[in-house]
């Protein structure tokens, strides 16, 4: 068995001695690279960000940036990362000699104080300068504020494309400021910030980190990462994978590790095996038909929305809501039913679009209904030894869809409710309504009372907010330091009213 290595700013670094539970950020920071912090070890202040060399979308490879202090160091086994230290060109002695183009508009724009959360914003920045399709979603003619138009890929002047302008979350140069919604700065203030992710250009055709993603990334490795403390197993495919389920009930199963690498930190749990399932390709495919679209479990939430392209209205709407970008780097739709919290945000999105679950374990696969899946807080059908393989979503989608978010922030945050809609509204009427709700009840749930009272009625103010008083009363919501219950039945209503007052709108204009 070779032994787990990573290539760490182009030098291959051995894991060994570090523990199964080592997180990226401790690994890097015991050898000396630094400009990874820890600020929250919670995955939500972005201070450890780094790069990893990823499956790509638009070319072989993506430069995506992921929480350094979820992801155990064992996952990225013969894999790459850049670091903030990594960006720079240097001399020998590993002195800066040449800013990196985001780090030089950092600099020169004020973007940095007491420097805590730089590295992990410049890293975040970098994944998105290096997006391949950022330039075919812009068309410069005027620079953002105090900024130099962007280059072209050639490095030589404005960058041609396609969508006029830019707003407060999208430079002219099509630079989307989610790319930073999980990077906190307490000091600085974010216009500065902002001012350097808006002046940066375009790669340069000699820049190395572009040239690599016209090579295919690192092919993912079989990892037997065993110590006295614990194992970090990767299985090759994915009978081998329910072969160690069953031969090791008790495992951990992970993928983005979004959920366990927070339990690792904050609570000091350790498991004695790990094993990692997010690079299985049997769990990493895509199908879109004309009857059903299949979503893997492993793919990314980023790989999902960028491969789907707007395919499906209401996770293109739930996407942006669901927690960060550096977040979605890593997490997967597996992962988030698997833990089957009542407030995860993709449930409801998937309860309104009626999906099923492929559940794949040593007696076969079998596919459940959504609605059937959970049981109880934290639990599901899933059987010792089942891994969710995908998740199905039947075609035709509902034409009128919604997703309501309600938090304390507007991005980056944990549901107070979350509230998701499907319908079909044909000459007035409603002919099916399909509700998903979260953080009401133990699991999500269908708000079934509601959709009887919608459908086979018109779709009027009156009819609306006699169904709204009616979706107000589903569900069991409780008091916690999130919301009162209360207070969640009443926006369970507005929803409601909210989604109607939205179509008639869009039908006056």
């Amino acid at each position: 068995m070779v032994a787990a290595r990573l290539t760490v700013n182009g030098k291959e670094t051995p894991i060994s001695p570090a523990a199964p539970h080592t997180t990226v950020l401790d690994f890097l920071r015991e050898r000396g690279l630094t400009g990874t912090k820890e600020g929250c070890a919670e995955g939500e202040c972005g201070a450890c960000s780094v790069l990893v060399a990823r499956p790509g979308v638009k070319k072989p490879t993506d430069w995506v940036a992921v929480n350094a202090c979820l992801v155990p160091v064992a996952a990225l086994d013969g894999q790459e990362v850049v670091t903030s230290e990594g960006l720079a060109t240097t001399d020998p002695s590993g002195a800066p000699v040449v800013l990196h183009p985001v780090q030089e508009e950092m600099a020169v724009r004020g973007g940095s104080q007491c420097g805590y959360c730089t590295p992990g914003f410049i890293c975040s920045m970098a994944s998105e300068y290096y997006r391949p399709d950022r330039c075919a979603h812009t068309d410069r003619s005027e620079p953002a504020d105090q900024a130099e138009p962007a280059a072209r890929a050639d490095g030589t002047g404005p960058c041609d494309g396609t969508v006029p302008g830019g707003d407060s979350e999208h430079g002219p140069n099509g630079f989307d400021l989610h790319a930073l919604s999980g990077n906190l700065c307490r000091c600085t203030g974010y216009r500065p910030i902002r001012d350097a992710a808006f002046a940066v250009g375009m790669p340069t055709q000699d820049d190395p980190l572009a040239r690599r993603r016209e090579q295919a990334p690192p092919e993912p490795v079989t990892t037997q990462y065993v110590r006295d403390d614990g194992a970090f197993l990767r299985p090759g495919t994915l009978a081998d994978a329910v072969r160690l389920l069953r031969e090791r009930p008790g495992a951990m199963v992970v993928a983005g590790s979004t959920d366990w690498g927070v339990e690792v930190n904050i609570r000091s749990r350790r498991a004695d095996c790990v094993i990692a399932v997010d690079r299985l390709p049997e769990l990493r495919e895509l199908h879109v038909g004309p009857d059903r679209i299949e979503i893997g479990a492993a793919l990314t939430l980023t790989e999902i929305e960028r491969r789907l392209d707007g395919e499906v209205p209401l996770l293109a709407e739930l996407f942006p809501q669901f927690a960060s970008r550096l977040i979605r780097n890593s997490a997967t739709l597996g992962g988030n039913l698997g833990t089957g919290s009542p407030i995860g945000d993709s449930p409801p999105v998937l309860l309104a679009l009626e999906a099923s679950l492929v559940l794949t374990g040593a007696d076969g696969e079998r596919e459940v209904p959504l609605g059937d899946y959970f049981t109880g807080y934290r639990q599901s059908v899933r059987r010792p030894g089942e891994l969710i393989r995908a998740v199905r979503i039947p075609r035709p989608l509902s034409p009128v869809t919604a997703f309501h978010k309600i938090a304390k922030r507007r991005f980056d945050d944990i549901s107070s409710v979350a509230v998701a809609f499907a319908l079909d509204i044909e000459d007035g009427t409603v002919r099916t309504a399909r509700i998903g709700l979260g953080g009401v009840a133990a699991t999500p749930i269908r708000a079934l009372v509601t959709e009887a009272a919608l459908e086979g009625r018109p779709w009027t103010a009156e009819s609306v907010e006699a169904a709204a008083r009616v979706l107000s009363t589903e569900g069991t919501p409780m008091d916690d330091h999130r919301a009162s219950a209360g207070y969640r039945s009443a926006m369970l209503g507005q929803s409601l009213l909210k989604l109607y007052a939205r179509t008639t709108e869009a039908v006056s204009s």
